[in-house]
């Protein structure tokens, strides 16, 4: 008697076992599913006017008005950023309530580095009508700097100038190229 329960308890095992064993699934694109979860931005906004102002003088004075037709959050990232994947139009005044106008395809922001990365038919036009154009640029807000590697076309009223690689501050007025091409004019 004691060996057809011991029978019993071993074929129970076995298919309590086996169910397991068989139940048991590894549905890989399920795993996926998670990673690309984790990977969405944490916010989407569309249809951006963002104003950055300043009081000065008990006046509030307009520094820079950004607009997008769409932004995404990556903050939930270890090296968190802001995409812009329809590009943007910046609008920058100084002092003189001046305005530069910087325009791009694409754009991404880096929270912890204060970089701009700005691609695809970027634009940069000064209120002096100095206008720079190349495909990709970065603008660092700490050092106000602006610098590509890519070839450029530096259109100023005394002429213009040509070139791969660009350094500047951000009113060009101290600005060194990289590499000189085609045809181009110096101020005496």
């Amino acid at each position: 008697m004691t060996k057809h329960y011991l029978h019993i308890i071993k074929n129970l095992v076995t298919a309590i076992a086996v169910t397991l064993f068989f139940s048991c699934k590894n549905d890989f694109g399920e795993v996926q599913k998670v990673g690309v979860l984790q990977n969405q931005p944490i916010g989407e906004a569309e249809n951006i006017d963002l104003k950055y102002t300043e009081l000065q003088d008990s006046i509030v004075k307009l520094l820079a008005n950004l607009l997008s037709p769409k932004m995404l959050d990556y903050s939930n990232r270890d090296f968190a950023f802001s995409e812009f994947p329809d590009g943007i139009e910046l609008k920058v005044y100084d002092d003189d309530n001046n305005k530069t106008t910087i325009t791009s395809e694409y754009a991404i922001f880096y929270t912890e580095t204060d970089v701009i990365d700005l691609r695809g038919n970027v634009v940069i036009a000064t209120h002096s009508k100095d206008t720079l154009f190349t495909e990709q640029l970065y603008y660092n807000e700490k050092l106000e700097w602006v610098f590509t590697n890519y070839p450029f076309y530096f259109k100023r009223t005394t002429g213009f100038t040509k070139g791969n690689g660009f350094d500047s501050d951000k009113d060009f007025k101290n600005f060194q190229m990289l590499e000189m091409g085609g045809d181009f004019e110096l101020d005496n």
